[in-house]
């Protein structure tokens, strides 16, 4: 039987978002114009609005589907 390997995760999703948008919005600075910048920024995005979509869901406000 294989066994998975867990670990704790010390931060919080939304955290590990963030600086992962951070990341690579630093990195598409440094890289110029084309192609790896364009995902870069592509994917710095894409963690930015699941942060806020992460926020949202939390959200006390939001009401179960009936």
């Amino acid at each position: 039987m294989i066994t998975r390997r867990r670990f704790k995760q010390i931060q919080t999703l939304e955290e590990r978002l963030v600086e992962q948008a951070k990341s690579l919005s630093e990195q598409a600075k440094l890289v110029g114009p084309g192609p790896v910048r364009d995902e870069l920024i592509r994917r710095a995005r894409q963690a930015n609005t699941a942060s806020h979509m992460n926020d949202w869901l939390r959200s006390p406000g939001l009401q179960p589907p009936r």
